[in-house]
Protein backbone atom coordinates (compact mmCIF):
# COMPACT_ATOMS: atom_id res chain seq x y z
CA UNK A 1 0.00 0.00 0.00
CA UNK A 2 1.62 3.37 -0.87
CA UNK A 3 -0.55 5.04 1.91
CA UNK A 4 -0.21 4.43 5.79
CA UNK A 5 -1.77 5.71 8.74
CA UNK A 6 0.12 8.67 10.28
CA UNK A 7 2.00 9.60 6.72
CA UNK A 8 1.49 13.71 5.82
CA UNK A 9 -0.07 14.00 2.62
CA UNK A 10 -0.97 16.76 -0.24
CA UNK A 11 -5.03 16.89 -1.50
CA UNK A 12 -3.94 17.06 -5.49
CA UNK A 13 -7.44 18.04 -6.85
CA UNK A 14 -10.98 19.33 -5.63
CA UNK A 15 -12.03 21.87 -3.55
CA UNK A 16 -9.64 21.03 -0.60
CA UNK A 17 -6.68 21.10 -3.45
CA UNK A 18 -2.96 22.19 -2.09
CA UNK A 19 -4.29 21.52 2.04
CA UNK A 20 -1.86 19.06 3.89
CA UNK A 21 -2.53 16.89 7.11
CA UNK A 22 -2.15 13.15 8.23
CA UNK A 23 -3.78 9.94 7.32
CA UNK A 24 -6.59 9.25 10.11
CA UNK A 25 -7.65 6.15 8.67
CA UNK A 26 -7.38 3.86 5.53
CA UNK A 27 -11.04 2.95 4.57
CA UNK A 28 -11.57 -0.10 2.46
CA UNK A 29 -8.41 0.22 0.90
CA UNK A 30 -9.36 3.25 -1.55
CA UNK A 31 -10.44 5.79 0.76
CA UNK A 32 -8.68 7.57 3.33
CA UNK A 33 -9.48 10.50 6.18
CA UNK A 34 -7.01 13.29 6.11
CA UNK A 35 -6.90 15.25 9.61
CA UNK A 36 -8.74 18.41 8.83
CA UNK A 37 -9.09 18.34 5.05
CA UNK A 38 -12.95 17.45 3.15
CA UNK A 39 -14.77 18.95 6.38
CA UNK A 40 -18.45 18.11 6.59
CA UNK A 41 -21.26 19.27 8.82
CA UNK A 42 -22.55 16.58 10.86
CA UNK A 43 -26.26 16.28 12.84
CA UNK A 44 -25.53 14.88 16.43
CA UNK A 45 -28.51 13.72 18.46
CA UNK A 46 -27.88 14.70 22.33
CA UNK A 47 -26.26 11.27 23.66
CA UNK A 48 -24.01 10.23 27.00
CA UNK A 49 -20.83 11.20 24.78
CA UNK A 50 -22.47 14.15 23.05
CA UNK A 51 -25.14 15.54 25.77
CA UNK A 52 -25.67 19.15 23.67
CA UNK A 53 -25.94 17.57 20.64
CA UNK A 54 -25.86 19.88 17.51
CA UNK A 55 -23.58 20.29 14.15
CA UNK A 56 -20.05 19.30 14.75
CA UNK A 57 -17.68 19.83 12.11
CA UNK A 58 -16.25 16.06 11.05
CA UNK A 59 -13.54 15.27 8.14
CA UNK A 60 -15.37 12.70 5.74
CA UNK A 61 -13.76 10.08 3.28
CA UNK A 62 -11.62 11.12 0.34
CA UNK A 63 -10.36 8.84 -2.31
CA UNK A 64 -6.74 7.60 -1.93
CA UNK A 65 -6.09 8.78 -5.83
CA UNK A 66 -6.82 12.24 -5.07
CA UNK A 67 -3.80 12.33 -2.67
CA UNK A 68 -0.44 12.02 -2.71
CA UNK A 69 2.54 11.95 0.36
CA UNK A 70 4.94 14.39 1.27
CA UNK A 71 8.78 13.91 0.02
CA UNK A 72 10.71 13.73 3.08
CA UNK A 73 13.60 15.64 1.34
CA UNK A 74 12.12 18.38 -0.33
CA UNK A 75 8.37 18.67 1.36
CA UNK A 76 6.50 18.37 -2.01
CA UNK A 77 4.26 15.77 -3.28
CA UNK A 78 5.53 12.30 -4.58
CA UNK A 79 5.08 9.05 -5.77
CA UNK A 80 5.35 6.50 -3.91
CA UNK A 81 7.87 3.50 -5.63
CA UNK A 82 9.24 -0.08 -4.26
CA UNK A 83 12.27 -1.17 -3.47
CA UNK A 84 13.88 -4.57 -1.78
CA UNK A 85 16.49 -4.09 0.72
CA UNK A 86 17.66 -6.14 2.84
CA UNK A 87 15.06 -8.81 1.81
CA UNK A 88 12.64 -6.25 3.15
CA UNK A 89 9.93 -4.21 0.66
CA UNK A 90 10.26 -0.84 0.96
CA UNK A 91 8.21 2.65 0.03
CA UNK A 92 10.12 4.95 -1.61
CA UNK A 93 9.65 8.57 -2.76
CA UNK A 94 10.55 9.16 -6.67
CA UNK A 95 11.45 12.43 -6.75
CA UNK A 96 14.61 11.66 -4.29
CA UNK A 97 14.69 8.54 -4.31
CA UNK A 98 14.79 8.66 -0.15
CA UNK A 99 12.95 6.29 1.87
CA UNK A 100 9.89 7.06 2.85
CA UNK A 101 9.70 6.30 6.73
CA UNK A 102 7.13 4.46 8.80
CA UNK A 103 4.54 7.05 10.69
CA UNK A 104 5.35 7.21 14.22
CA UNK A 105 2.49 5.03 16.18
CA UNK A 106 0.60 7.23 18.68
Amino acid sequence: MRLREGDTVQVISGADRGKQGKVLRLLGGERVLVEGVNLRWRHMKPSQKQPKGGRIRKEAALHASKVMPLDPESGKPTRVGFRDEGGKKVRVALKSGKTLPFPAKE
